[in-house]
């Protein structure tokens, strides 16, 4: 059993992903992965949303003879890596009060 992803928490995941250092979209995916259950074919249209949102820029680079577009988090996807942050520590501490042992509701 696993629990859904959703669209705010993989854009999230993918910010904080760029946020360590430039990289491409495979090598995303691949991280994410030790995460989530997350596919090339569901990234690529998460990155494109966040490039036109102005949240990442691209650039090619050349690689063994090939272009690998590489993603750049931007200013305001900083900024919305930060809100993002802000928003999961107090969405994470509202769920732990349910699910840690700590935290059981009675």
């Amino acid at each position: 059993m696993g629990f859904p992803i959703s669209a705010g928490l993989l854009d999230a995941m993918v910010l904080s992903v760029v946020n360590g250092s430039d990289t491409y979209g495979y090598e995303i995916t691949q991280l994410l992965k030790t995460a989530v259950d997350v596919s090339e074919s569901t990234l690529y249209p998460v990155l494109r949303r966040l490039q036109k949102s102005g949240l990442l820029e691209t650039y090619d680079k050349e690689y063994m003879g090939r272009n690998r577009r590489y993603y750049k988090i931007t200013t305001d996807g900083s900024e919305a890596l930060f809100n993002y942050r802000d928003e999961w520590q107090d969405y994470k501490t509202k769920v732990d009060r349910f699910l840690t042992e700590e935290g059981t509701m009675v």
